[in-house]
């Protein structure tokens, strides 16, 4: 059964559990993967693969991240929780990430590998990294890894 088909079942679970925060949330990957295969020209009933479903869920995540940033600097701390509470649902979906020391490890040694010393050369070692590390580290960790190493 793909990761897609699994949501779509689980609907089924909070509607009968009467989690309306986790049903909302479901309801609403599906809508995102409804959106996704008519973007990239696929009929609506088709199912997106996993890698697929996985950068959608990583899409919405991002999205609550920054509603929750947004919220909390306007000072609407209950709008805030209501979105980290379905961010919490989200992440159940995505794989751990790995956390800022294994990051700085891999990053150190990416350095030395391409022999960068030169700050106006951080570019290049951003771009080496989120390709090695796409999908297991968050871009904003690899960044402040990044600026930290110059």
């Amino acid at each position: 059964m793909s990761l897609q088909e699994e949501i779509k079942n689980q609907i089924k679970e909070a509607m009968l559990a009467k989690d309306a925060v986790r049903l909302d949330v479901l309801r609403g990957m599906t809508a995102a993967f409804m959106n996704e295969l008519v973007a990239k020209g696929r009929k609506p009933q088709e199912i997106l693969t996993d890698e697929e479903v996985l950068a959608v869920i990583t899409r919405l995540a991002k999205q609550r991240k920054d509603s929750i940033d947004q919220f909390t600097k306007g000072g609407r701390e209950d709008l805030a929780a209501e979105e980290k509470a379905q961010l919490s649902i989200l992440e159940k979906y995505l794989p751990k990430m790995m956390d800022k020391a294994d990051v700085e490890k891999i990053a150190a040694s990416k350095k030395e590998e391409l022999g960068i010393t030169d700050p106006t050369k951080k570019g290049m070692l951003m771009s080496a990294l989120m390709k090695d590390l796409k999908g297991k580290a968050d871009g904003t960790v690899v960044k402040e890894v990044v600026d930290a190493l110059f």
